[in-house]
């Protein structure tokens, strides 16, 4: 990658000042720093960014995050959201979730507004009402993700958004050398959701990479 191109990237990683999103400047930054502790990596500014701004552009008053871990990606959906809408986030690891309602707490995100649910993926999106959301989003390199993707399709409503950060998987997917199963399974994904009739995707190099789709409204 090119130095400028590479400067590029890193002015639009700061284009949006996250520290200008919540009345305490340094929510985002103390919730990141629990993440990093709990090796749950957190979306880097510009992921963030995008997910505001896809928030935002359908309204969303009800949406689906897959992957809590400290509650980055959920206070950049929060905050791009109507701010009656409600975010159902789930994660397996009650620690997890223990640090994301810190951040919601210090955020001043009131409690009716989200609802954390600590309980295996697949088992918990399974039970969730059809085309009831209007946001599904969960990280690229998360098991099981093309069971997700299905999932994630029978959840939207028609002309809801579907948002994949880490899309890229560290620069991994670009790189034919990288053949590890995890940059495959990714690479997997990707190709299902360009080759879905029924999404309208576009794949961006924001933070680790964005793959976001929106979902046509059905025929007849």
């Amino acid at each position: 990658m090119s130095s400028g191109k590479v400067a590029s990237w890193a002015h639009g990683e700061e284009f949006v000042d996250e520290a200008d999103l919540f009345a305490d400047d340094g929510v985002l930054a103390r919730a990141r720093e629990r993440g990093n502790e709990l090796g749950a990596p957190p979306v880097l500014p510009g992921a963030g960014a995008l997910m505001r701004l896809l928030a935002a552009a359908v309204q969303a008053r009800s949406a689906v995050e897959i992957g809590t871990g400290s509650g980055v990606g959920s206070l950049y959906l929060l905050a791009g959201m109507h701010p009656d809408g409600v975010l159902t986030t789930i994660d397996p690891e009650v620690e997890n979730q223990r640090a994301a309602r810190e951040a919601f707490a210090e955020a001043r995100i009131r409690t009716p507004r989200v609802r954390t649910i600590a309980g295996q993926p697949r088992d918990v999106v399974g039970r969730l009402t059809d085309h009831a959301y209007d946001l599904v989003a969960f990280p690229a390199h998360a098991p099981h993700a093309e069971e997700l993707l299905e999932h994630a399709r029978r959840l939207l409503r028609p002309g809801g958004v579907l948002v994949i950060p880490h899309a890229l998987f560290h620069d991994r997917v670009a790189d034919p050398a990288a053949r590890d199963a995890t940059t495959r399974a990714v690479r997997g994904l990707l190709r299902a959701v360009s080759e879905a009739e029924d999404l309208v995707p576009a794949l961006t190099g924001s933070g680790d990479g964005v793959l976001a789709a929106v979902l046509r409204p059905r025929k007849g």
